[in-house]
């Protein structure tokens, strides 16, 4: 099993390289629907970071009734250097979350399209790429694993840019005297 990344500051070694990528998984609900034209309402419950040795994607059946719940193991979340400012208002926002990316996909003997996990980022920015196609967005709270791992990638490779303050050009052209007289 992985243990987990301490933050920058916190760490006895700070020359610890953080990885690439975590492994995680995601957790799908499915619940009834109050609708006549929908049978059921699926919706992301969480992302948890256990994954499965590492052995491909998984999809389990966890409970079964009137709601189904899912884990897709499989997957993992990957950082990037040129989306560190939007993981830093990530962090920095009220609630900090997962971005969980699906498609839905035709079930097997139902009428009801199920919707497959492929993606999950911690970027506002991407999330938003990815909403304004065809694609789900679910938003999850983030686990603590991740957010300190983030937050050390964030220190380590982020450093805002000091907004400057533009200065109004003359739009008209200045007056000599002899155009006065």
């Amino acid at each position: 099993m992985r243990e987990a990344t301490i933050p920058l500051s916190k760490r006895e070694n700070p020359v610890e390289i953080l990885p690439a990528s975590f492994p995680a998984s995601v957790i799908m609900q499915s619940s009834p629907s109050s609708s006549q034209w929908v049978d059921e309402v699926w919706d992301a419950v969480g992302v948890i970071t256990i994954d499965d040795n590492g052995d491909g994607k998984k999809v389990r059946q966890v409970l079964q009734g009137v709601s189904k719940l899912l884990i897709y193991s499989g997957l993992s979340v990957s950082l990037h250097l040129d989306e560190c400012e939007s993981y830093y208002h990530n962090l920095m926002s009220p609630e900090p979350g997962c971005f969980i990316v699906a498609r839905e996909e035709d079930a097997e003997g139902n009428e009801s399209d199920v919707p497959i996990p492929f993606l999950i980022t911690l970027s506002f920015d991407e999330a938003h790429a990815y909403l304004e196609g065809d694609d789900i967005v679910y938003s999850v709270v983030i686990p603590a694993e991740l957010y300190q791992w983030v937050e050390a990638y964030i220190v380590e490779n982020y450093s805002a840019e000091k907004r400057n303050k533009r200065k109004r050009k003359e739009w008209f052209a200045p007056q000599t005297k002899a155009a006065k007289k």
